[in-house]
């Protein structure tokens, strides 16, 4: 098993006219996507995160064998719309992309909405542990606000 680091930090950034953002160096050395092929995922409106393709790929195997495997068992007939939106979601919560010189990444159409910052405008770099996210800078401050006061039991159950 690969050791581990956490991918921390927060930065300040700002799209080019054409949506592509510069990951800060700083991240260099603990984000080190494979030929620069990653990922890009919508997360939640205002955020999208950036994962290295193999560790992307890994995650979605595991839970779409489980996935799978509960179909089989159970059948879909009685939860088809159910499993339609996840094959929905599924279908357009992430996109491969790859970053020119391993650190500059264009955001695509679709996500570029769904993040809700104009060309040009200001976004949030943030380390999210086992990801980078990119967020609108007023969804992260509320974001953050809103989880702050529940960080030290966080930390202690996931330390303990």
């Amino acid at each position: 098993m690969a050791d581990i680091k956490l991918i921390e930090g927060e930065f300040s950034r700002k799209l080019d006219d054409r949506f592509r953002l510069s990951l800060p160096d700083e991240l260099n050395e603990v984000f080190t996507p494979n030929e620069g092929n990653c990922v890009i995922v919508k997360e939640r409106a205002g955020c999208l995160s950036l994962w290295e393709q193999s560790k992307w790929d890994a995650e979605m195997t595991t839970r779409k064998t489980i996935l799978e495997s509960k179909l089989n068992l159970q059948g879909y007939s009685k939860n088809i719309s159910e499993i339609q939106t996840i094959g929905r979601l599924m279908s357009t919560r992430s996109r491969p992309v790859q970053l020119a010189d391993k650190r500059r990444l264009l955001i695509p159409e679709g996500f570029r909405e769904f993040l809700g910052v104009e060309a040009k405008g200001g976004v949030m770099v943030v380390g999210a542990a086992i990801c980078i996210e990119i967020w609108h800078p007023e969804k992260f401050i509320t974001y953050i606000e809103g989880q702050m006061p529940e960080f030290r039991a966080l930390l202690e159950n996931l330390t303990n």
